[in-house]
């Protein structure tokens, strides 16, 4: 069986969660099978090479579950990290941005120095629903100076149309619903 048929067996739906009318896909169990969080990060690495854009210069990681598939993939490609975290969690000069996702608000922080001018980066999450997440950590990235040639999903709800929002940057994504 190959990763992303893998993939569709251990997701877990969780009704109403975090609220009433939501469907929640539950990734985590993907965590117990450490080859299939290895072969999955492998598989997102694959695909961004397909994209023909060469490598990208660091893996930008969405707080929380971006942070689970990030770092792998910038291990794998040898490239830094940089985190995406939630107002208030991050040290020292921050850039903010305030955006709207499938049950709500929120704001993210990058930090001022987190890239450089002019670098390409992958902007990496768990899940595409309406793309409000990854359009905000693109905002980040352009408050940076650098640039993102790929938004990278293991998830995708296509249903919510996140792709949309996010129509100017490819998107990779492995397992769409």
């Amino acid at each position: 069986m190959d990763v992303i048929e893998q993939l569709k067996t251990v997701v877990k739906d969780v009704p109403d969660f975090p609220r009433e009318g939501i469907l929640f896909k539950d990734i985590m169990p993907m965590f117990r099978d450490h080859v299939l969080v290895h072969d999955t990060c492998l598989e997102l690495v694959k695909q961004i090479g397909d994209l023909g854009q060469g490598k990208p210069k660091a893996i930008v990681g969405i707080e929380a579950r971006g942070f689970l598939i990030g770092p792998i993939m910038a291990q794998q490609l040898n490239v830094p990290f940089v985190a995406v975290r939630k107002k208030g969690k991050l040290p020292r000069q921050c850039y903010s941005v305030k955006y709207e996702k499938e049950y709500g608000f929120d704001e993210f922080d990058i930090q001022v120095d987190a890239l450089k001018e002019g670098e390409t980066v992958v902007i990496v999450d768990d899940l595409l629903a309406t793309g409000g997440t990854l359009e905000a950590a693109k905002k980040l990235v352009d408050m940076c100076k650098a640039t993102v040639m790929a938004h990278c999903v293991v998830f995708e709800l296509e249903f919510l149309e996140g792709r949309q929002r996010l129509k100017d940057t490819p998107v990779v994504s492995l397992v769409k619903y």
